[in-house]
């Protein structure tokens, strides 16, 4: 029988071949073997050993990923990770790094905390901290608050609460020390006129601090208002117009809209602020040295002294390893205290 002359197969088989093609298309799985105890197997696109795993990530730039980064990550670690890694051994040890290193213990730790001038510059930076954050806190605020509700000339105010922060640091702390003199600096000059002065800022143990604190909270605001004022810019307009709406004034308008939402930006910067105040050195160094009667002594500035003045790189490596631990240890603290603040 010629090809062309088969017969034609049953219109009942033809059906059940459309239904089953159909289906298959619908239904990828109906392909798959079943199991006696469940549904079809289905394939896993990460099947395979871990040969195949291997040579999948490879193929989707796994190397490429690694050697891209590794330069980055090993740069990071040499210059910042290891030199903590090596202040915590030095620590341990006694060493003028000039000669041979001696493995001491806890000795310089002991030796640390029997100095009664710890305990001294502990008091001093406390009290530093306490100064700043009354004194100088508030006022990046109160100036980007300020700023910010001016109609015309925000842009020259910003330059000018910036200004001090393009100054050098050592600078800014020469040119107060000047402000400071107690026959001819600035400030005597202007209480003259009114009758008031001349005060020894710097000279007496009552205002020394006090004066230290005042010019350091002009040199650094500068710096934080700038970051106030961009997270002012991020408060929805409507709420203000809605405020001015309802005639509320100013002081209304910042304790109900602004402070509310800058809540995060706020304690970022007191813990920063905190962290700031607790390393000061440059301020103290320069214009008092630590005095008068070491009542400005800082633990950076006993740092410094045990290392380049006494030449204990030991115990100067301890404390600072003592530093950075109350540092941690306040951060933690604060960070789980205000998580339900911030948010």
């Amino acid at each position: 029988m010629s090809r062309s002359q088969a017969p034609a197969a049953p219109a009942g088989n033809r059906t059940q071949k459309d239904r089953t093609r159909k289906q298959r298309s619908v239904d990828p799985s109906a392909d798959l073997p079943r199991t006696s105890d469940g549904p079809p197997r289905t394939a896993s696109p990460h099947r395979g050993g871990p040969a195949e795993r291997f040579v999948r990530w490879v193929r989707q730039g796994g190397v490429t990923t690694i050697l891209f980064g590794l330069p980055m990550v090993v740069c990071f670690a040499y210059f910042s990770w290891w030199p903590i890694v090596q202040s915590v051994q030095l620590s341990f040890q006694q060493t003028n790094l000039v000669d041979p290193a001696t493995w001491v213990g806890l000795d310089n730790f002991k030796h640390v905390l029997d100095d009664p001038l710890l305990w001294k510059a502990v008091q001093n930076t406390a009290l530093f901290a306490a100064l700043a954050l009354v004194i100088g806190f508030p006022v990046p605020l109160f100036l980007a608050v300020l700023i910010s509700e001016l109609r015309r000339g925000g842009t020259l105010f910003r330059i000018l609460a910036y200004l001090p922060v393009a100054i050098p640091p050592v600078v800014s702390v020469l040119l107060w020390k000047v402000f400071y003199d107690p026959d001819a600096g600035l400030f005597n000059q202007l209480l003259a006129h009114v009758g008031l002065g001349p005060y020894p800022w710097l000279q007496s143990t009552d205002t020394a601090m006090l004066s230290i604190v005042l010019e350091a909270t002009w040199a650094g605001f500068g710096s934080t208002v700038i970051i106030y004022l961009a997270a002012l810019g991020s408060v929805p307009t409507e709420l203000y117009e809605a405020a001015e709406i309802d005639a509320a004034g100013i002081w209304r308008r910042v304790w109900h809209i602004t402070l509310p939402s800058l809540r995060g930006v706020i304690l970022i910067m007191l813990l920063l602020q905190i962290i700031g105040t607790l390393q000061i050195f440059t301020e103290p160094f320069v214009m008092t040295d630590g005095g008068p009667e070491d009542s400005t002594l800082t633990v950076l500035m006993l740092i410094y002294n045990y290392a380049f003045q006494n030449g204990d790189f030991g115990a100067a490596t301890a404390l600072s390893v003592m530093l950075a631990l109350v540092l941690g240890v306040l951060s933690a603290i604060y960070l789980r205290a205000t998580r339900s603040w911030s948010n």
